[in-house]
């Protein structure tokens, strides 16, 4: 069966085959604790399923415009404005069917063969994926665990060519949990000067932020690059939504109009309800985001004393979203566990404890730990991957 050519760059998805895996384990009847998946364990928040129930009952179950219901278009404009000084016209808000929507969009409107993009690794690897399918060459800057996997304007400018085309930044990111710093983003865009290039902001994980870390990245992109600047969110994270698929980017009209034509020939639009439910979670009370981002804190806090008590895992202390990444060299060895990837195997068949490897995100040695979960799963979770070390 021949493919079509561009298959040939790109590789499916690592964090969906843990979930797979999971999920084929359980119907075995086996018990796994899940911490490779990356995705909430809180319920959605009541108000949102109440705001979504009463679409269903007043039938608001029809097509809507392409770029969403205008009423959300203009919440999300008003959450940027309010938060970050980031002033962007409902006409300029693209609502899609989750944040990875909206990247995807995003590099088809604006990447295409010849063209490269920088992003950073370890980073998620949608991003690179995503850059594949439109036809462009993606460009990693490594970050490092000595430096808390920050990143570092020089080394993007210094990656800089002719052809580069765009620049993708995920803070606070996955699978890290590292964010750039608002001194590192007005070095970056002041290096660019007025070089035709892209800077793409994924803030997914925005609101899970859990120390004195200034983040208005989109107030700085928007002050110094302009209409050169998009900045992508999603309801997923922060709201518990994952499932509910509801993303957005904004972005000046001209590129938001050439996102929604992309989106116009492939789903449409985000779902009606989800759309509804979606306008309920950024106008509707807010503590909830506070008392989940509290909780994430906490279980932090928790399994990296755990993990930094334990010689063998090297890891940093994340500022956001909610991963550790430790690094696991030294449970490896050539004779047993070659790889990282070989260790989350073990763990998730022996110990019965997900995880995923740390190639999915182009960091072999390292593997990727959610603390989305319990602290009682997260207490016998840890307890499983020290018996198995032995």
């Amino acid at each position: 069966m021949r493919l079509a050519d561009r298959l040939d760059r790109v590789r499916a998805s690592q964090t969906q085959q843990v979930l797979v895996a999971v999920e084929r384990l359980r119907q075995q009847g086996v018990e796994v604790i899940d911490l490779g998946a990356g995705e909430p364990d809180f319920p959605t928040p009541d108000h949102v399923k109440i705001a979504a129930a009463a679409a269903i009952e007043d039938n608001f179950t029809k097509y809507t415009a392409g770029a969403g219901i205008i009423g959300l278009r203009e919440a999300i404009a008003t959450h940027y404005a309010e938060r970050y000084g980031a002033a962007y016209d409902a006409t300029g808000v693209v609502v899609t069917a989750g944040g990875k929507q909206a990247l995807y969009n995003i590099a088809v409107a604006l990447f295409g063969p010849g063209d490269e993009v920088i992003t950073h690794v370890p980073g998620w690897p949608s991003i690179v994926e995503q850059v594949h399918l439109a036809g462009a060459e993606p460009v990693g800057v490594r970050t490092s665990a000595e430096e808390g996997f920050e990143l570092r304007a020089e080394s993007v400018l210094e990656a800089l060519t002719p052809r580069t085309r765009g620049i993708v930044i995920n803070s606070p990111a996955n699978p890290t949990g590292a964010v750039m710093s608002e001194t590192e983003l007005h070095r970056l865009a002041d290096g660019l000067g007025d070089r035709d290039v892209w800077v793409i902001l994924d803030l997914c994980y925005e609101q899970l932020i859990y120390d004195d870390t200034p983040h208005n990245l989109p107030g700085v992109l928007r002050d110094r690059l302009g209409d050169r600047a998009v900045l992508v969110g999603s309801a997923s994270k922060s709201y518990a939504m994952t499932g509910w698929r509801c993303g957005w980017l904004l972005a000046p009209v001209a590129v938001a109009e050439a996102a929604n034509a992309v989106q116009s020939h492939s789903t449409s639009h985000a779902t009606s309800i989800t759309q509804h439910a979606t306008l309920a979670a950024l106008t509707g009370p807010q503590a909830c985001v506070a008392a989940m981002r509290d909780e994430y804190r906490t279980r932090r806090d928790t399994l990296f004393d755990w993990m930094n008590s334990d010689a063998r895992f090297q890891v940093v202390r994340p500022a956001g979203a909610f991963y550790l990444f430790p690094d696991v060299s030294e449970l490896l060895s050539p004779d047993e566990r070659r790889t990282s990837a070989d260790l989350a195997l073990a763990l998730l068949n022996e110990a019965h404890v997900a995880v995923t490897p740390g190639e999915a995100f182009d960091a072999p040695g390292f593997i990727r730990v959610s603390y989305a979960a319990s602290m009682e799963q997260l207490r016998e979770a840890w307890t499983r991957i020290q018996q198995f070390l032995g």
